[in-house]
């Protein structure tokens, strides 16, 4: 997981903001942990995926995204990290709807809304952050211009799950956990990469392939294996393989 430490497109954090980073959850199971950050590793738990650190500090990332709901402030970043790989292994496109946020599921899609101005955006979460303080959510540049919150750099908001991996806002979260599920355990500009993970999985895996993409004008090969119709089999396959040496394996909509 490509991981990095993100502020504010604007670096100046005001005092008001500075509130504890504790999640407001709508869904049950994800409130035990929340989005707060832990000392220690949190311990494996059945359906979850792996815990990550970041400096001294463990994140748990929840299964899924079913209800839920949080407030607090929003900040975005921008060309300091534009081309870098986010940690869905994509590249960060500043100008694409998109954002980090430290624990809903790679791929989810949220609906953010400022508070102070009704303005709402619809963004994909495709990276992990925001790693400061009092933050629940880092914007890319476009979606923060949907917000009208360039100059100021950050803004009180609410986040609403829209739609699990793969789903297309707006709509009913729960309609979104049935489809054509797959897990990618890698991406590669070089194709010659890609064939040799494919092999490796091949050898143990049915249904290992190779989804070719491009982003910004840039092709990529990525690295997938297994078909699951719902998302609570692809999770436990995405558990499995995380087990077996591929920490960076996760949930893709087909």
């Amino acid at each position: 997981m490509n991981i990095s430490r993100k502020a504010s497109g604007r670096q100046s954090v005001r005092a008001g903001f500075l509130v504890p980073p504790c999640l407001a959850l709508a869904l049950v199971l994800a409130a035990f942990l929340g989005g707060c950050a832990t000392k220690k590793i949190p311990p494996p738990r059945a359906g979850y995926p792996r815990a990550y650190r970041i400096g001294n500090d463990w994140y748990q990332p929840i299964p899924d995204a079913r209800g839920y709901v949080e407030t607090g402030t929003a900040s975005w970043y921008g060309p300091d990290f534009h081309g870098k790989a986010t940690a869905s292994g994509e590249p960060y496109d500043m100008e694409a709807l998109t954002a980090a946020h430290k624990t809903l599921p790679l791929g989810t899609r949220v609906r953010v809304t400022r508070k102070d101005n009704g303005r709402t955006v619809a963004v994909r979460i495709n990276d992990r952050g925001p790693f400061v303080s009092g933050r629940v959510i880092d914007l890319s540049r476009a979606a923060a211009r949907a917000l009208d919150m360039l100059g100021p750099g950050t803004a009180e908001v609410t986040v609403e799950a829209l739609a699990a991996p793969g789903g297309t806002p707006p709509g009913d979260v729960n309609v979104y956990y049935s489809g054509n599920f797959s897990i990618q355990v890698g991406a590669f500009k070089d194709p010659a990469n890609a064939d040799r993970l494919l092999a490796s999985l091949s050898s143990i895996y049915e249904d290992a392939h190779v989804a070719k993409g491009e982003v910004n004008g840039e092709t990529f090969y990525r690295v997938r294996v297994g078909r699951a119709r719902t998302l609570d089999k692809a999770r436990e396959f995405e558990h499995t393989l995380h087990k077996k040496g591929y920490p960076q394996a996760f949930i893709v909509a087909e």
